[in-house]
């Protein structure tokens, strides 16, 4: 993804066939029908496994079926995070699935250990943790937690922040809570770098192959739901970045678009109906957030604060028009614009 869009193509290619062998349920040979003509059209030669049946069979068998786990793993973790289930049971456990022929040590000592969801643990160790890994997590209550306390299952065995021994290179991040962090600065500092016309046109590719780490909705019914929630959501890269400059007042190349957690509690608060044509936003209003901002019709600089540099955007959506205003958070990493506010009316 990093080195080029056509990257970004037979990356998505093959996501792709992925999703069409799981809904049309063509299983494995689907997706390996789909392989030869996916690698012969990108011209990808050199990979482990070409040249023999045997390898092709052995290849795709690993995209397949890290993708479909990984896939898995993600959505598990929507599951383990849904607020009320937090209630109930605001512990995860680690678990080292049974019957695996090839044990691995490291993950095995694992098994069982029991510690609170914003753990750095989770962060790096939510599985899978490596090639053919079939590890999973549980939901815990409290006295669950005591007792793995008791047994040295608890935050005293955690391995310390950093600490990524036993994770199979590629694999040390949450596949459900995090785009791979590391990754997406990475991208933001080399789309500085490019020139405009080249930064514009990867920054949308990305856009349409790297979806946010979490459901929009799905977030912003957590932030309601946890006001302890402090973390922002990713949701992509600003793509006209000259056009956007100009309102910024400054170069946003490369910026993120974020929504964090207090901006729909704020939003909720004090912009709701006016006795007017405007109408309170609902969790899925939130998903329009980067289209408001990458395809706007109005993009002016915000009114002038000593706090906060902001623009003011605004697009129409049907018969309804969505103005947001975003800050614009500059320094040398996580380089921003978001959320602050959104209105939404009913185009007179």
């Amino acid at each position: 993804i990093v080195a080029s869009a056509n990257k970004a193509d037979l990356v998505s290619d093959f996501q792709k066939a992925v999703d069409k062998a799981i809904t049309e349920g063509g299983g494995i040979e689907a997706f390996r029908r789909d392989f030869r003509g996916i690698v012969k059209q990108h011209g990808w030669t050199g990979w482990t496994g070409e040249g023999s049946k045997a390898g092709v069979n052995w290849r795709t068998r690993v995209i397949y079926e890290t993708n479909m786990r990984q896939s898995y793993n993600a959505g598990r973790w929507a599951q383990l995070n849904d607020p009320e289930l937090v209630k109930i049971a605001p512990y995860l456990t680690y678990r080292h699935r049974d019957g695996v022929q090839n044990p691995r040590r490291q993950h095995q000592a694992w098994n069982g250990m029991t510690l609170p969801r914003e753990h750095h643990f989770w962060d790096t160790h939510s599985p899978q943790n490596g090639w053919g890994c079939k590890c999973y997590l549980v939901a815990s209550t409290e006295s669950e937690y005591q007792a793995a306390q008791k047994q040295g299952r608890g935050s005293d065995a955690a391995p310390k922040k950093g600490d990524v021994s036993g994770i199979d290179k590629g694999f040390a991040y949450n596949p459900g809570a995090s785009v791979n962090e590391p990754l997406r600065q990475m991208v933001q500092d080399k789309l500085i770098t490019y020139p405009p016309a080249m930064s514009k046109s990867l920054t949308r590719e990305l856009n349409r192959y790297i979806d946010a780490e979490t459901p929009v909705p799905n977030f912003v019914r957590q932030a309601m739901a946890d006001k302890s929630q402090t973390h922002s959501l990713w949701l992509g890269f600003v793509e006209d970045a000259p056009v956007v400059s100009v309102a910024a007042k400054q170069d946003v190349t490369g910026y993120f678009i974020t929504l964090p957690s207090d901006a729909p509690r704020h939003i909720e608060y004090s912009h709701g109906r006016d006795g007017g044509s405007q109408r309170p936003a609902t969790p899925e209003d939130y998903q329009m957030i980067t289209k408001v901002l990458n395809e706007a019709d109005v993009l002016r600089a915000g009114e002038p604060n000593k706090a906060l540099d902001t623009i003011v955007v605004s697009k129409q959506i049907g018969e309804e028009v969505f103005r947001c205003v975003f800050q614009v958070r500059s320094g040398k990493k996580n380089r921003a614009l978001s959320l602050l506010s959104l209105v939404i009316k009913t185009k007179q």
